[in-house]
């Protein structure tokens, strides 16, 4: 029996007369851009996050870009990040000119350490972008209360955290900004490219929807520079559907999550969850030695499996221009060795997880 990484069919087995209804209703509305279907996700999306504004646009990239220049962030601005996150959260800090600073992170979550953010604060500083990785949750209300009255701005990227809470709240909902991703793979996927701003701040909001459009106001005329980007009508009634189920795939996660946990040996070490956390489980990670060796003799066995990720951004060559030595972040560095994903999606069986752990135990 050979387990999967990820397989979108196994879910869309089980919603395929919903999918094919909400595309039908689309494409007999006469409307295939920015109609009644965006409209209506962005509403559902931002209740079930407990109120505010969503904003929906193209990808989790250009949500993160967008929010940051509704934000005010440009050149000669430096925005603190953490390095062992996806490159599209650096690449979209660049996109609007501003300079990313990697903070190194916590050992025990890999998330933002917020001992070491004062020190990379500057007096350029203009947002901090904490990334809720795995479906982990950065305390950002401890984040916000560091650099209240500071002029900094605080834009949580949720790409891996649909479904989590802290203290209660849902992630996305602390900060000034959040920024969603709906790329296949994630808790709440399209079936293609998609994102969303969030903001509790309607003028804020109102900025985020003229920059996706053109910077328009009216039909035709910018009142600010803008870019193209559009959540389509066809990936938001998709979402729509799917955000019906949201809830139940975020519990069958932490279920299954669970199960590695109890059946894992204590000798193999795993991130850990954040302290007030309910994760959303986005992925299950351990950290083993010999990493890819290991993965390369778990996919002989059958068992396919991820690495979130294998190369810390400040060490690629794409961004050497930023100056960061090797031991920059070693935090970071140590984890980009380790870390392992092993596979956790809603569909995956309980005697799938039993055949991981069985492979992993026979090979560590």
């Amino acid at each position: 029996m050979n387990v999967r990484s990820f397989d979108y069919r196994a879910q869309l087995t089980g919603i395929r007369g919903e999918i094919d209804a909400a595309i039908a209703a689309v494409l007999d509305s006469g409307t295939l851009v920015l109609g009644e279907a965006v409209q209506r996700f962005e509403r559902e999306f931002a209740a079930w996050l407990g109120g505010g504004h969503a904003v929906g646009v193209n990808s989790g990239t250009d949500a993160l870009v967008i929010a940051l220049l509704a934000l005010g962030v440009g050149p000669g601005d430096e925005v603190v990040t953490v390095p062992n996150t996806a490159v599209p959260t650096v690449s979209a800090i660049r996109m609007t000119g501003a300079t990313p600073v990697f903070c190194d992170v916590d050992p025990a979550t890999a998330l933002l350490d917020l001992a070491q953010l004062p020190r990379h604060l500057t007096g350029r500083t203009r947002a901090i972008v904490p990334v809720h990785l795995y479906g982990n949750v950065v305390d950002v209300a401890a984040l916000m209360a560091m650099v209240a009255g500071r002029g900094i701005a605080v834009v949580e990227d949720c790409a891996q955290s649909h479904g989590a809470r802290l203290r209660g709240r849902h992630a996305g909902t602390f900060g000034d900004a959040a920024a969603f991703s709906f790329y296949p793979t994630k808790n709440l996927g399209a079936y293609g490219d998609g994102g969303l701003c969030f903001a509790r701040d309607a003028a804020l909001a109102d900025q985020m929807r003229r920059i996706r459009m053109y910077g328009f106001a009216d039909a035709y005329y910018a009142e600010r520079e803008g870019r193209n980007s559009r959540l389509d009508e066809l990936q938001a009634a998709i979402l729509s559907v799917k955000l019906r189920h949201l809830d139940g795939w975020v519990e069958r996660r932490r279920t299954l999550a669970q199960r590695y946990d109890e059946r894992l040996a204590p000798t193999i070490a795993r991130v850990q969850t954040a302290a007030g956390v309910e994760p959303a489980r986005h992925l299950y990670v351990v950290r083993v030695p010999q990493r890819d060796e290991l993965r390369r003799r778990l996919g002989d066995l059958g068992v396919a499996t991820g690495v979130h990720y294998p190369t810390p951004i400040h060490r690629m060559r794409g961004y050497a221009f930023l100056g960061c030595a090797d031991g920059h972040a070693p935090v970071a560095e140590r984890l980009a060795r380790e870390v392992l994903s092993l596979p956790l999606y809603p569909e995956l069986t309980d005697a799938e997880v039993d055949r991981v752990v069985t492979a992993l135990h026979s090979l560590v």
